[in-house]
């Protein structure tokens, strides 16, 4: 029998988080570097330093997101995963607002700590809540849409941001106030996007709270999942496979804007590139939700590590902004299927009850890789500043040896993946 494929009203409300919450990472992968830049310049910060005091601050954010969240995972799953996500979407909220009001870089870098925390957060109890509005036969198809809508819908406020940034002149406002006017704007969409979900959301599966101290039982079911993850070797494995593959993912995303502009790339071109991303990862995350219908979600998921392996060997030799261009398109065709599956995959072999423990430690590897590809990254650049190698003909700067590094990460997770996904299918046969 055809299975209806409709939307359900929640699904839609899940959905619609996606598109909000996707415009500040959106704005944090593009304006945002670019503005912090500006305030460095503003306060004779030394120009070599830029991307690598950018990354430190995006490595102290997803460290301590990568602590809290598997102690926030398991409070979720004693029934409060509503209230925590609500709490943790206010500091987000509240965070990208304040970005607009803040003297200088290094005020700036303190708030945007606490905006990411926030945000990425709030993702831990979203994410967990795919088990309860999907069953399993929908979730890729459902967590395909988020990514997918969450890519387009997000180029609304964007494009509003990006106008008044661009041609702040033309209104009469300065850049300052610009990006002030942005940062509102983006915090409200985030926002008003968010409504449907807290309204229509409600916990369906949750641990017993057995009358004990909240966070003394959290720490102590954290230990039990992590002892219980030992014992199932697919889940493991596939939690360590993941901290390593979505690691350059993750980088990638974060550190574009940043690494164009370290390489002396026209920064409007940045812009207009990433801008392109959200454009093509709209149609290939449907197609990926469409491809996992018809083939094994872990044979889509290894096409995509494959993809970003090769796509970071091309980030090596990027030297000009037409590479640039191309680099924006090749991400945005795999970057939202590669999020969409690994992300239903997990939800496919974990016990719903305890989604909120599961999705906590796969925070911790997401959040904990995030941090160690970007600290890196950064470290690499900032020791080898001033170094150049010419490689076929054409001269890297420390920059780019710096983003070989990941093309190592993508390796060992396409392999440890592969046991993964092989103990998987010897699971459900046997």
């Amino acid at each position: 029998m055809k299975q209806n494929m409709k939307l359900t009203a929640l699904e839609r409300s899940w959905i619609l988080y996606d598109i909000g919450n996707s415009a500040f990472i959106l704005l944090v992968s593009t304006l945002i570097p670019i503005y912090f830049n500006a305030l460095a310049a503003a306060d004779n910060l030394d120009e070599n330093l830029y991307l690598s005091y950018w990354g430190y601050a995006g490595s102290l954010a997803t460290i301590l997101v990568a602590i809290i969240g598997p102690i926030c995972g398991a409070l979720a799953d004693r029934n409060k995963k509503k209230f925590l996500f609500s709490l943790c979407l206010g500091l987000g909220v509240a965070g990208c607002t304040l970005l607009g009001f803040c003297p200088g870089w290094l005020a700036f870098l303190a708030v945007f700590v606490v905006a990411r925390v926030g945000y990425s957060s709030s993702l831990v109890f979203y994410d967990s809540m795919l088990p309860e509005i999907a069953d399993e036969k929908r979730m890729d198809r459902v967590s395909s849409m988020g990514y997918a809508f969450g890519y387009i819908g997000s180029v609304i406020p964007f494009i509003v941001c990006l106008v008044l940034v661009l041609g702040c002149g033309a209104f009469g406002m300065s850049q300052s106030s610009a990006m002030s006017v942005s940062f509102l704007l983006t915090a409200l969409w985030w926002l008003g996007c968010s409504v449907p979900l807290l309204k229509g959301y409600r916990q369906t599966a949750f641990v017993s709270a057995q009358g004990r101290s909240p966070i003394g039982e959290s720490f102590r079911q954290l230990g039990r999942t992590i002892r219980d993850a030992r014992k199932q070797p697919h889940i493991f494995l596939y939690l360590v496979a993941f901290f390593f593959f979505i690691d350059g993912v993750y980088t990638i995303i974060d550190m574009a804007t940043a690494y164009g502009a370290a390489l002396g790339l026209d920064t409007t071109g940045l812009l207009l590139a990433l801008l392109l991303t959200q454009f093509v990862a709209f149609p290939f995350s449907i197609l990926f939700g469409r491809l996992s219908a018809r083939y094994d979600t872990g044979l889509l998921i290894k096409v995509c590590i494959g993809a970003y392996t090769g796509i970071t060997l091309f980030a090596v030799f990027l030297v000009s902004q037409w590479q640039f261009w191309v680099l924006a398109v090749l991400v945005g065709m795999f970057q939202g299927g590669i999020q969409a599956l690994s992300r239903s995959y997990l939800g496919k072999i974990i016990p719903a009850e305890r989604s909120g423990e599961y999705y906590g430690l796969m925070d911790i590897c997401g959040k904990g890789a995030s941090f160690v590809g970007m600290t890196v990254v950064s470290v690499l650049s900032q020791v080898g500043a001033g170094v150049t190698v010419e490689v076929f003909g054409i001269t890297l700067q420390n920059e780019n040896l710096a983003v070989s590094s990941l093309i190592v990460l993508f390796a060992l997770g396409f392999g440890l993946f592969c046991k993964a996904d092989r103990l998987n299918r010897e699971r459900q046969k046997g």
